[in-house]
């Protein structure tokens, strides 16, 4: 385009956006400067330069990309300042800001798809991280992962950029939201003398000129309308080019509030999985490994396996934190072995300070046991009269139920019983609520004040 028809289509607009004072004081006198691609606008004098940079900035670089959106606007400048060469920027790009970019990609070698233990709630999740990771840019592009914090997102994507920097020559580039943003804003960031000069090109070359865009936490991208419109211009690029993207948020797409609609529609072109909380077995499996992988030597029986799976929460992190605290509870208190009994002092703090959900299972016991004016101590027991049997069977089949607990956990919460008890009293209450009418009224009246505690 040529600079003057481009200088007069940009007084008009700009005439429209701000007042006439305004345009007449900073605005008319402006010039433009194009190369290539690259616009500048070119102030007469320096008081001018620094209150368009501080005030009309935004105005500037919209309305530029409005009229001509293949254009990269660079910089404001002054008519007597020396115009940066692309070069000069490289340069400047390379001593200041390197060390800054170096490290975006460094995958952590512990999180690979060998050790990622597998379950029902991510079991979709691992399938699909695993095909992306084998063909990237040939199958779910994009592939949008989700779930609460601590459930192994990270982990699948440390996964996917470890088995393809093993397995091939590809660029892949892991970066958070937060950081998206920050290299966003050092695109203006100002050099020694004052200028403003923009990183738009390396910024741009960085972030497309990939094979496999990763990004976490991008639920951070909500309301940052300019953040949000570099990045749906960096997605259009890869995807156009068939180069794969994946992205992570601790929410679906459809939660995310203030993201444009036209990166929700976007993030819905693709595969889309939720990771759900982890359940009793996978917990196990987890804590196995965990020790297993450990640096750090400990033996943990069963029975102690199944008290930190029972009382860890959802959040896999915080399974790490509870082995920590037990391979410290036996170096200080000086045991060779720990016991149940040492597995609940060592973490007491933890499991009574309501750093956890109270356990569902607990709630159900509870709301059972004062039904039938028992005690929960009553249904964990090994009491075996006519009402506190038929109560504990009622509330096996309700735990069973109502919970995505296993058989396995259930059992252990009700006096360390094995498995086979629960499925007996679940399939007992399941036939007999078939032909006694009266006990599946009593089961609905039990669910209903479970559900209202």
């Amino acid at each position: 385009m040529d600079v003057n028809n481009f200088k007069d289509i940009f007084l008009n607009n700009i005439k429209n956006k701000v007042s006439s004072s305004s345009f007449n004081i900073w605005f008319k006198d402006i010039d433009f400067y194009i190369e290539n691609n690259d616009i500048y606008l070119v102030t007469p004098h320096e008081s001018c330069k620094k209150h368009l940079i501080n005030n009309y900035k935004d105005i500037i670089e919209d309305l530029i990309v409005e009229i001509n959106n293949k254009l990269n606007f660079v910089s404001i400048i002054n008519s007597n300042d020396k115009k940066v060469e692309k070069e000069e920027i490289i340069e400047i790009f390379d001593n200041n800001i390197k060390e800054e970019y170096k490290n975006y990609s460094n995958f952590n070698p512990k999180y690979t798809f060998d050790n990622y233990i597998v379950g029902e709630s991510n079991k979709l999740a691992y399938s699909a991280a695993l095909s992306v990771a084998q063909k990237p840019g040939k199958l779910y592009n994009p592939l949008f992962l989700y779930g609460n914090s601590g459930l192994g997102k990270t982990h699948l994507m440390h996964a996917i950029g470890n088995y393809i920097q093993k397995n091939s020559n590809k660029k892949v580039l892991y970066i958070t939201t937060e950081q998206f943003v920050n290299d966003l804003i050092l695109m203006y960031k100002k050099d020694g003398s004052g200028d403003n000069i923009s990183y738009i090109e390396l910024f741009r070359k960085k972030y497309r000129d990939v094979d496999v865009l990763m990004i976490d936490d991008i639920q951070f991208l909500t309301g940052a309308i300019k953040s949000q419109k570099e990045f749906t211009n960096t997605f259009n690029s890869l995807y156009d080019n068939e180069k794969q993207i994946i992205i992570c948020s601790d929410r679906s797409v459809d939660d995310i509030k203030e993201l444009e609609d036209r990166l929700k529609t976007r993030f819905n072109w693709g595969l889309k999985v939720n990771i759900s909380p982890p359940n009793y077995e996978l917990k196990v499996n987890i804590i196995k490994q965990k020790i297993k992988t450990s640096d750090l030597v400990i033996d943990l029986s069963d029975e102690i396996i199944n008290y930190v799976a029972s009382n860890c929460g959802s959040d896999v992190r915080n399974i790490e934190g509870f082995i920590t605290r037990l391979i410290a509870y036996q170096a200080i208190m000086n045991i060779s072995k720990l016991t149940l009994d040492d597995a609940i002092e060592a973490l007491k703090e933890y499991t009574n300070s309501g750093l956890f959900t109270p356990n569902s299972i607990g709630k159900i016991q509870d709301c059972v046991a004062k039904y039938f004016n028992l005690s929960v101590d009553d249904l964990k027991g090994k009491k075996r009269n006519a009402t506190i049997t038929n109560a504990r069977h009622i509330a096996f089949y309700l735990c069973r139920m109502m919970t995505d607990e296993s058989y396995v956990k259930i059992g252990l919460e009700f006096g360390n019983r094995d498995h086979a008890t629960a499925i007996h009293s679940f399939e007992k209450i399941k036939h007999d609520i078939e032909k006694n009418k009266d006990l599946g009224s009593t089961i609905i009246e039990i669910k209903s004040k479970i559900s209202e505690k």
